[in-house]
């Protein structure tokens, strides 16, 4: 797996989406247990998909903005770009044998 992008600004979380053609954005707050206990879950699903970028976003910084932009009303959330339009979006409980089924059908076609 490539390296693990910390964004922290708007603009940084733009041109990550905008210049990856597979993009996986994973939006946290670090007094979210939740969060923290689904991160490496996360991390090691996606080790799987090589062609895939990770960011992570600790909602902390510059949060009214970045939420506002992505429409995040709780954490985690899990968004899946490719090629920069959103694909998958997932929020707070996050079911990772669903998740894998919709990525591996979406990289299969992208891929195809």
């Amino acid at each position: 797996m490539k390296p693990i992008e910390e964004l922290e600004t708007l603009e940084d979380i733009e041109a990550f989406i905008q210049h990856k053609s597979l993009a996986f954005v994973y939006f946290s707050r670090p007094d979210c247990s939740v969060c923290t206990g689904l991160w490496p879950q996360i991390v090691s699903l996606l080790e799987k998909y090589p062609d895939v970028e990770l960011a992570h976003i600790e909602m902390n910084h510059h949060t009214e903005k970045i939420a506002g932009h992505f429409s995040i009303f709780t954490v985690p959330v899990l968004m899946f770009y490719i090629e920069g339009k959103e694909f998958i979006r997932e929020a707070r409980i996050i079911h990772l044998d669903q998740l894998e089924n919709r990525l591996d059908t979406l990289i299969d076609n992208y891929q195809n």
